[in-house]
């Protein structure tokens, strides 16, 4: 099993989680997050309205900038199209199209009923 973990623009959520569903993974968990790559949020390469405050008045960057991290387990043989369903949807070639990192997973359990290994994800 991996974990397969994403950060991605907001906006970009409805298209990814249609996406996901489509390559059949119906199961994600998505939280808002905020952070910057090394580009350190210089202003315009994100469509969000920000409240002047956040602005470091040096450097015109902002401190952080609103992300949307997609965390999935899924089985070894299906983390490839997960993999590709995420970059066909998110990939611009702009700065900010995002991360994905994948993970193993050792076991997983499900609480209600004990299952575990893949038929805990299933």
């Amino acid at each position: 099993m991996k974990e397969i973990i994403a950060m991605i623009r907001p906006k970009m959520m409805a298209k990814t989680k249609d996406a996901l569903e489509k390559a059949g993974i119906p199961s994600i968990t998505a939280l808002p997050i905020l952070g910057r790559g090394k580009q350190q949020g210089i202003i315009n390469e994100v469509d969000i309205e920000y409240r002047p405050q956040i602005l470091e008045r040096k450097h015109r960057r902002m401190k952080y900038i609103p992300k949307r991290m997609l965390s999935m387990i899924v089985k070894d043989e299906e983390a490839d199209q997960v993999i590709q369903s995420l970059v066909e949807v998110n990939q611009t070639g702009q700065i900010g199209d995002g991360k994905i990192f994948v993970c193993p997973v050792d076991e997983a359990l499900r609480i209600r009923t004990g299952e575990t290994g893949e038929a805990a994800i299933v």
